[in-house]
């Protein structure tokens, strides 16, 4: 991250350097990985909790300790916490879908809980769910709230934070409004849209955290923070709306089903159902700061909405969306299957190639446009009618697009592909993460021929089911003309 992209260089606390190592769990999601960086720049000593080791991360985060450790294996917590001052908790199996989530939540605290103590960690810094503890709350706002309970049920002193819905740049909540404003005409109103919430800028998220770290009083409290403005959701929209020059009309309706809408709204915005779901069952909550102690400590003024999608908006149209809420989807995607993981090679394989003049540079270029909104450059509706359907069987799909137009790293989406590996001017290797009957992987290869490079496209297939088997044979004829037209048009725009 650039000193141009950091939050914190107007935070009114002082940076504490001296007080020890600083542990961030969640690193590799929406928040955790806009926090590290800030930290880092203000001097200090950062440890990061990873799933699973890659080299993007000392990439990622030069100067930053990377340690291996999952939170629901206590085991592992035990390094991962070893002479650390300050650990902040951000966690959370959100993406699990409000059947499993709960569960996992609560086990993942009390194992961090319970490690912290051992340890000897001196404070927990933990961000929550914003919501009325006398009404009743969605299953995801209630668990934020069990989480708090049981991190703050032991002996380390824990400061937590809790914050309705976040906008920025790659949240999940900023891109489901954007899309709901940007698609739709007419919005079915059941009712609950008429809730209040206090919706927060991303780069006040991260001031906030940054800053109760720095100021010791503020440990063993727990802080509402929000936004400048307290809107309905209705107003959420209508916002949004007029900043895209459209006007959205609202019908009153008696179906009030959250699943039937979460669904509709999961098939014309990128964010798959399991977490669309579970925000829109905090739809029928207030999320509206109760206290603003918060200001005793931290007297900066928060941005408005209006301002926090604006400059959302103005990172996305300048390609600097630093995290997006797709680093963390699906569930353990770091924990899947590589494809050098394998015992044997691949099932099915299919390979494409052609001869060029071109330099690997340029041709390496062309390779990481594809995806996104540049598309595969030709049959699209084969990629789009393909991604449908994946969405319609609650995969990913293809319109959960890219984090960046313009660059590619390690465990990047690209449609409804991750990249697994790539290797600059070389090779590009994507691991397919949409519903299949079995493991695929796409490679993308330069190799010299003299004086002169071998473009290749490689499918890679792996099933042990019948069904698998059909589907690679149904399939093949497609890859052929798909496969064949990309390198051909990758060559040709290179």
């Amino acid at each position: 991250m650039e000193t141009a992209d950091l939050f914190c260089h107007d935070l009114t606390s002082t940076p504490q350097p001296g007080i020890g190592k600083i542990l961030v769990t969640g690193a590799t999601g929406y928040i955790g990985g806009r926090l590290v960086p800030e930290l880092l720049a203000r001097g200090y000593k950062v440890r990061v909790l990873v799933r699973s080791p890659s080299p993007e991360y000392e990439e990622r985060w030069p100067g930053a300790e990377i340690v291996i450790a999952d939170a629901l294996q206590q085991d592992t917590l035990k390094k991962a916490l070893h002479e650390i001052h300050i650990a902040y908790y951000l966690i959370h199996s959100l993406y699990l879908g409000p059947q499993e989530f709960t569960a996992a939540d609560i086990k993942a605290a009390a194992n961090f809980r319970m490690a912290a103590e051992k340890k000897g960690v001196k404070r927990i810094i933990y961000l929550g769910g914003l919501g009325d503890i006398n009404s009743p709350l969605s299953k995801h706002l209630r668990s934020r709230m069990e989480v708090a309970q049981e991190l703050d049920s032991g002996k380390v002193l824990v400061t937590i934070l809790r914050a309705a819905i976040i906008i920025g740049s790659g949240s999940a909540s900023f891109e489901i409004i954007q899309h709901l404003a940007r698609q739709l005409h007419v919005i079915l109103s059941p009712g609950w849209e008429r809730h209040k919430c206090q919706p927060i800028g991303i780069r006040d998220v991260i001031k906030y955290l940054v800053g109760v770290l720095e100021i010791p009083e503020t440990s063993g409290k727990s802080f509402d923070i929000g936004g400048g403005d307290i809107l309905t959701y209705k107003e959420l929209i209508e916002v949004m709306a007029r900043f895209l020059h459209k006007r959205i009309f609202f019908i009153p309706f008696p179906f009030s089903h959250i699943g039937f809408y979460a669904y509709y709204a999961s098939l014309i915005t990128p964010v798959p159902l399991p977490l669309v779901q579970c925000l829109f069952e905090g739809l029928k909550n207030d999320a509206i700061c109760q206290d603003d102690s918060i200001k005793d400590f931290l007297p900066f003024d928060p941005l408005d909405y209006e301002e926090s999608i604006k400059r959302a908006t103005d990172r996305e149209t300048q390609d600097r969306v630093y995290t997006r809420w797709s680093d963390a989807y699906p569930p353990a995607h770091h924990m899947a299957l590589r494809l050098h993981e394998l015992k044997s090679l691949p099932k099915y394989t299919a390979s494409h190639s052609l001869i060029t003049e071109k330099r690997p540079s340029s041709i390496f270029k062309s390779i990481c446009n594809i995806g996104g909104k540049e598309g595969w450059f030709r049959n699209n509706w084969m990629w789009r009618l393909r991604g449908m359907v994946d969405r319609i069987l609650l995969g990913v799909g293809t319109s959960r697009g890219r984090r960046s137009h313009s660059t590619l790293k390690t465990h990047d989406v690209l449609d409804f592909w991750r990249v697994e590996d790539i290797q600059r001017d070389k090779r590009l290797l994507l691991r397919a993460e949409m519903k299949l009957p079995g493991e695929a992987w796409l490679e993308f290869n330069l190799k010299p021929v003299g004086k002169r490079n071998r473009l290749s496209v490689i499918a890679y297939y792996d099933t042990n089911k019948l069904f698998g088997d059909i589907y690679w044979f149904i399939f093949k004829p497609f890859h052929n003309v798909i496969f064949t037209d990309l390198i051909r048009q990758i060559e040709k725009r290179s």
